[in-house]
């Protein structure tokens, strides 16, 4: 009986801790801001807002006496996390929108330069106590206001005095009430605000789990009915998994490896047992017209529940400060201590140019089919976007790319010229970015192309320095180290960069296998090639690498069978096209490549 009796007792506290004892109405103009329904009203007419706007907007009003700093928003609103300016800016423009506010009028919330934000519209305060019947009865509770003007308040500009605090007393007491009832309740087991999902063994892990935080980033669903806006949930996927790994402290699954989801019903615990890592960060984007739906929960598949969900309706022009948002609360909920001049690097390199992020987001996607017509439209799209924003550093860099290749495939008739355009391009991509890895795997292509190797080596570490994770760059350096006639140096970045891409993109193995094939190891060669024509059954390299290994083993009716697929996958294959892409500095097995293609019978 006590033990009930204090458990009821604490249950009716609980009661009065929730109702009462004090509420606040703000009143300006039309509108009405309740503290405790949490609620803005326009008129009788609800205002829907997202949790940080509604603090923000209760914050300006409770010190509407005085500026409020950046930094003292940054603590009140978002709780002290590193948050970026762009998603400040975008909050404070969502709250003058909710109150039919702008920022040429700022007649609501004005902006002091270099200094802060203001509440300056007046204020009416209306102070509901909620009281308990005197006699102590079950009557309900007798609501009882008083209005006052913003002008008959304390003006010391301290938030705790103002009537809008009292509440804030409550959610710690309430919080403390709740952990005594589980403990008097034997329910400490108890969690219902935790959504469960399916646990992951650590026992099925392919990799042991890093020392610091790891997380794949899911590909973002597309929920529109439209399927050419997958290029908005895949840009956001790509700048999110982007912006987590520039960060040191964090264990990323690059954006070649989760691709692979793309479309596929997979399970968390999946995710995270194929490649190896704790948390996993899925989404889903909507479009239509001008706005845009983005959710976003964080999981953690060891202990199987989600950590942090939030959904954005936003405009789409503010997604590239929805994007920057999304990375911070990553990091911020994971606890990975980072620095600002790492937010920094983390959310540079995008465009704030919605017109020119879309235009090199459609580029990307026709420059991938490798076709000249693809790269046609790429290269159009691409200077598009460099005149939508002359600052966007990727776009002139892929830009750089589809003048190089005009020279690599023989797609042009003065490839000289065209690699002179991709090197000027390239060098003012990192003018603009110096901190940008990428554009270092095209010098180091160029300089491998004309006979200069260790300065193309140069390039390519420094691209692998840049992005340690990047099977692209990884690949890339194996390359040149192969064509450089240092085929064993290869194999080394390849193995540890596996660790970050569990599911070995096609690439990667397919230069694996030009690096045992070069090294004469032609098991091991067709075991690396074969895993990459798995992973991409189009793809004509591997299928020509492995007629050329078949061809080396002696095994020929294999080695024909191969060529005849080279065929089947693209039957306007040269063998004169094929050699030109391979730039070994010993010339002799370029021309043996050649001579073995020929005999194999494919095409001059």
């Amino acid at each position: 009986m006590p033990l009930l009796e204090a458990f009821s007792g604490l249950l009716d506290s609980l009661v009065f801790l929730w109702k009462g004892p004090v509420s606040v109405i703000f009143q300006f103009g039309q509108h009405s801001l309740d503290t405790e329904t949490v609620e803005l009203k326009a008129g009788s007419v609800a205002v829907d807002l997202e949790p940080q706007t509604f603090l923000l907007l209760q914050f300006l009003i409770e010190n509407r006496d005085r500026v409020v700093s950046k930094d003292e928003i940054f603590e009140a609103v978002w709780e002290g996390r590193i948050v970026a300016d762009s998603t400040l800016g975008f909050a404070v423009n969502a709250a003058r929108r909710a109150v039919d506010d702008d920022g040429k009028a700022q007649a609501v919330i004005r902006t002091f330069p270099r200094r802060g934000f203001r509440f300056v519209a007046p204020v009416v305060e209306a102070q509901v106590e909620e009281v308990i019947d005197e006699a102590g009865t079950d009557n309900p509770l007798t609501p009882r206001q008083k209005a006052r003007s913003s002008s008959d308040e304390p003006r010391d500009g301290t938030a705790a005095t103002r009537p809008g605090a009292a509440r804030r007393w409550r959610m710690p007491a309430i919080a403390a009430a709740l952990v005594v009832i589980i403990a008097a309740g034997g329910l400490a087991g108890w969690q219902p605000w935790v959504t469960k999902v399916e646990v992951a063994n650590p026992e099925k892990l392919a990799f042991p789990l890093p020392d610091k935080p790891s997380i794949a980033v899911l590909p973002f669903e597309n929920l529109s009915s439209d399927a050419k806006q997958d290029y908005l949930s895949d840009g956001i996927t790509e700048n999110i998994t982007t912006a987590l790994s520039r960060v040191a402290d964090m264990f990323v699954i690059p954006r070649t490896t989760t691709r692979t989801y793309n479309g596929k019903p997979v399970k968390v615990a999946q995710v995270a047992e194929e490649l190896g890592v704790r948390y996993v960060l899925e989404g889903s984007v909507q479009r239509s017209g001008d706005q845009v739906r983005v959710t976003a929960t964080l999981i953690d598949a060891i202990k199987g529940h989600q950590i942090w969900t939030e959904r954005y309706d936003r405009e789409v022009k503010d997604t590239f400060a929805l994007q920057d948002d999304i990375a911070l609360n990553v990091l911020t909920e994971l606890e990975v201590k980072f620095t600002r001049g790492e937010n920094a690097r983390a959310m540079r390199g995008n465009t704030q140019s919605l017109e020119a992020y879309q235009q090199l987001a459609r580029g990307l996607r026709l420059y991938r089919r490798f076709t000249k017509d693809g790269n046609a439209e790429a290269r159009q799209l691409f200077e598009e976007a460099v005149e939508s924003d002359p600052e966007y550093a990727l776009a002139w860099y892929l830009l750089g790319w589809t003048h190089q290749v005009l020279a690599v495939r023989g797609w042009t008739d003065d490839p000289a010229q065209a690699t002179a355009l991709a090197l000027e391009l390239t060098h003012k991509a990192l003018a603009i970015d110096p901190s940008g890895g990428a554009p270092y795997m095209l010098l180091a292509d160029i300089s491998a192309r004309e006979g200069r190797y260790d300065e193309a080596i140069t390039y390519s570490e420094k691209a692998v320095a840049l992005l340690p994770s990047n099977a692209i760059a990884v690949a890339a350096l194996g390359r040149i180290l192969i064509f450089a006639g240092r085929p064993e140096e290869a194999l080394a970045p390849m193995q540890i960069v596996k660790r970050f891409n569990p599911i070995t993109p096609p690439n990667l193995s397919r230069t694996e296998g030009l690096a045992y094939h070069s090294l004469g190891r032609y098991d091991e060669a067709i075991t690396a090639l074969e895993r990459a024509r798995a992973r991409n059954p189009k793809g004509v390299q591997p299928l020509a690498f492995l007629a050329l290994t078949y061809a080396d083993l002696g095994r020929m009716e294999e080695a024909r069978a191969m060529a005849q697929k080279v065929l089947e996958v693209s039957p306007g294959f040269k063998v004169k096209g094929f050699v030109n892409i391979l730039t070994f500095k010993d010339r002799t097995k370029t021309e043996r490549v050649r001579a073995t293609l020929l005999r194999l019978g494919l095409p001059e």
